[in-house]
């Protein structure tokens, strides 16, 4: 049975300082992420021993179901979350995306300020997320409570941003805006156009 892995990092701990600090990256990769990773492949191990021992019922099954969506959620969008960050990221990007962007959000501009303000806003914990909707073939953005809140909608995420404590308090304290801020400047618009290329050809 195949089993989830913590990507390695595409950039040293400090790279992105002093945007983020080489302590918390540390902390969110090697602690938070692999806390995923595990919880992922420890609830597939107790999916398959349930499933075993023929101790499958509604009451266990929703649990461990709703603990692997968390999990496995969490490794997904934290591994698109490290690509999508670069010390030589910022600007903005061009092409396609661009032109995406300038139709489903009548702007960069009018984009970067719905984005900030959704990441910055999500109640709790959670992300800003823009994603590819495939249905409506657009653009949108998203706010995603935890880490599996919009599963139901099958979009694909492009730019992911962590809105979670863990992700800033230590730097930022409660003042996630300037979090939020500070991470315009690192996005890997590459990353992301490609990420767009693919889900727009799938």
């Amino acid at each position: 049975m195949g089993t989830y892995a913590l990507p390695d990092m595409p950039y040293d701990y400090a790279a992105l300082e002093p945007a983020i600090t080489g302590q918390i990256l540390e902390l969110h990769h090697a602690k938070h992420h692999a806390a995923y990773v595990k919880g992922a492949n420890d609830t597939l191990e107790q999916i398959a021993e349930a499933r075993d021992k023929d101790q499958i019922t509604p009451t266990s099954l929703v649990g461990l179901e709703k603990t692997f969506a968390f999990n496995l959620s969490g490794h997904v969008l934290h591994s698109i979350f490290w690509q999508n960050l670069s010390p030589d990221g910022g600007d903005r990007p061009d092409g396609a995306l661009a032109d995406a962007i300038d139709e489903h959000f009548g702007g960069f501009e009018q984009f970067k300020k719905q984005l900030t303000v959704a990441t910055a806003s999500v109640q709790g914990s959670g992300w800003g997320v823009l994603a590819w909707e495939p249905l409506g073939k657009r653009l949108i953005i998203e706010q995603v409570y935890d880490h599996h809140g919009n599963v139901g909608q099958g979009s694909t995420p492009l730019l992911v941003f962590d809105a979670w404590e863990h992700a800033y308090y230590l730097q930022y304290k409660n003042v996630r805006p300037d979090y939020v801020t500070k991470l315009w400047g690192l996005v890997n618009w590459d990353d992301v156009t490609a990420r767009y290329t693919a889900a727009t050809s799938a």
